[in-house]
């Protein structure tokens, strides 16, 4: 738990602790306590090493510092409090040794450090390279490990422990350090109280630890797709394919085509047993049938030519893929548990939501067009509620498009609002101009007194319906008459909301619990004459999430465009290491 804890009962105690250490030789330090001569455990092997007072007082002050030098990442500040506790609640003894040597419980969460690169972590994170040392140290079979070797080593385990249970729990930054609203304090354990009562006496470590992880299918699947990933970049020699000066078609001779053909076939999207002929070099067959496969799984418009876009997938390094897929499995574990109730969830850079039904299975799926990459339009990630349906909805213009867009207009046109459908009305939604726009009009209007909303209908820009989930940016999904933008692979064109391909399904979907309303209802209320707001009677959790990776049942891989730039600003802010900001 990234969570700072109250060190002793205030910083008087321990800044007195200090002090005695420095000036009245309670604690000669490291080097002389590495000299002491080994202690031994309270009824022989039965129970844990009690420290003596030299390795209390060290195991105190090295903790209250919240600094180890033998850590891969010595500073263990956000982690004191929960290692305090540990220690007390242990009555000041060692957590992982007894009689002198690691516990086979010990053994098993060092085994499981070392394996964090299968979890999408790094085992360097967790002193992987460090442990063999440490081990050798404690082997009465070789040499007479002394106190110094066995509290050194417990302190490194219990710091390394809580960082790997709270990493694969809850991810290792908060994500609200990068504006994603998916805080949830509520996931969070008191890794003290877990340690005790969980892994130090636990028979099976290894399935405990299992249990901490997300339970989301889709986070399954990338682990899985992660261990593949990593063995095919290891295998593949890393070759670019060459630049090209006009788009490669099919029938084209293309000297990459050898490179081409390995690749392809190493990915999975040609398969094994495919007759490829590279010489001549002809990219025809089913190596363009490939290239459409790989086109599809990386959000390209699938028409089987090698153009920019396309080469420069191709040319990505596998080892980049496995890093996406890092950083992926960094965000499935910052998702509140409300994710598992039959959800609605947006995918920003796959542009695609789907709605799962209480097995977590895919019930509605469609395109969605997400907000602009450029000019402040970005679509916020966040979790929320989805409680009310409106169909025939007013589209409520927010104020930064009234002066950014509609204003210019109004001043060359005062008839605009009009001939668009717009209306003025005040704040209480009573009209005050349906038609042209006075100067006293267009005065308040700048003065945010006076707003524009947009009367319902097919051309209306929320569409006959709109699903709201209220939260403070504003966002909500809806209807639209801009559906030529679905069609396209790149689909970020709206100012922030979620603009959906197939409105009715979904609202047939949302209404499932709600008594009458049958798709021929939802079809007349969306076709009808009046705004009508209708209550969800189970209100459905919506997530509008950002992973770059998805990996379905069917296990095929896909990627997508890092359009917001969070993959960048995450990868820049775990490349700084412990402690991550929280």
């Amino acid at each position: 738990m990234k969570q700072l804890q109250t060190l002793w009962r205030g910083p008087r105690l321990s800044i007195v602790l200090v002090l005695i250490t420095l000036f009245c030789g309670l604690l000669p330090g490291v080097a002389r306590l590495a000299q002491t001569q080994p202690v031994a455990s309270i009824d022989g092997d039965a129970r844990a090493v009690a420290l003596g007072s030299e390795g209390q007082a060290w195991l105190r002050a090295t903790i209250a510092t919240g600094t180890f030098p033998d850590l891969r990442w010595p500073d263990f500040s956000d982690y004191k409090g929960q290692v305090q506790k540990s220690y007390e609640v242990n009555g000041n003894s060692l957590l992982w040794v007894k009689g002198m040597e690691p516990t086979p419980q010990a053994r098993e969460v060092i085994a499981l450090l070392l394996q964090a690169d299968k979890k999408g972590l790094s085992a360097d994170d967790y002193d992987g390279p460090k442990w063999t040392g440490r081990l050798d140290k404690l082997t009465p079979a070789t040499r007479r490990p002394t106190e110094a070797d066995a509290v050194k080593f417990d302190l490194a385990l219990t710091v390394c422990a809580m960082r790997y249970m709270s990493d694969l729990h809850i991810g290792k930054v908060n994500p609200k350090r990068l504006a994603f609203a998916l805080d949830d304090e509520s996931k969070k354990y008191d890794l003290a109280d877990f340690l005790k009562d969980h892994i130090v006496g636990a028979g099976n470590v290894a399935a405990v630890l299992a249990q901490v992880e997300p339970s989301y299918p889709g986070y399954r699947h990338t682990l899985q797709a992660l261990q593949t990933y990593i063995e095919l970049a290891k295998r593949d020699d890393g070759e670019q394919l060459p630049a090209v000066k006009k788009v490669i078609v099919p029938g084209d001779t293309y000297a990459g085509v050898p490179r081409l053909t390995r690749l392809l076939r190493l990915v999975g999207d040609l398969p094994p047993d495919a007759n490829v002929a590279v010489d001549p070099p002809v990219y025809v067959g089913p190596l363009v049938e490939a290239v459409k496969n790989f086109q599809r799984r990386h959000g390209r418009d699938v028409n089987g030519r090698i153009d920019a876009l396309t080469l420069a997938d191709l040319n990505i390094p596998l080892s980049r893929r496995v890093r996406q897929m890092q950083l992926t499995l960094e965000r499935w574990r910052w998702l509140p548990d409300s994710y598992q109730k039959a959800p609605i969830v947006a995918n920003i850079p796959e542009f695609r939501l789907r709605a799962y039904d209480k097995d977590f299975k895919i019930a509605v799926t469609m395109n969605v067009v997400v907000g602009k990459a450029y000019g402040g339009h970005n679509t916020p990630v966040f979790s929320d509620t989805m409680q009310y349906v409106v169909f025939r909805p007013y589209w409520e213009v927010p104020p930064s498009i009234v002066h950014g867009e509609m204003i210019p207009h109004i001043v060359r046109d005062p008839e605009y609002l009009a001939s668009k459908g717009f209306e003025v009305v005040d704040s209480r939604q009573n009209v005050v101009a349906a038609g042209a726009v006075t100067p006293e009009v267009l005065a308040q209007l700048r003065a945010g007194k006076l707003f524009i909303r947009q009367k319902p209908g097919p051309k209306d820009a929320l569409g006959l319906v709109k699903f709201v989930f209220p939260n403070s940016y504003n966002v909500y999904m809806h209807d639209t008459p801009s559906t030529e933008f679905f069609a396209k692979s790149r689909r970020d064109f709206s100012h922030g909301c979620v603009r959906l391909e197939k409105p009715a399904e979904l609202a047939a979907w949302v209404l499932r619990d709600n008594p009458g309303w049958t798709p021929d209802r939802i079809r007349a209320a969306m076709n009808g004459n009046t705004t009508q707001q209708v209550s969800l009677t189970h209100p459905i959790p919506v997530l509008i999430l950002y992973g770059t990776v998805i990996v379905l049942d069917d296990g095929v891989v896909h990627f997508y465009d890092d359009i917001y730039g969070h993959d960048a600003a995450l990868d820049k802010v775990l490349a700084k290491g412990y402690p991550y900001p929280w």
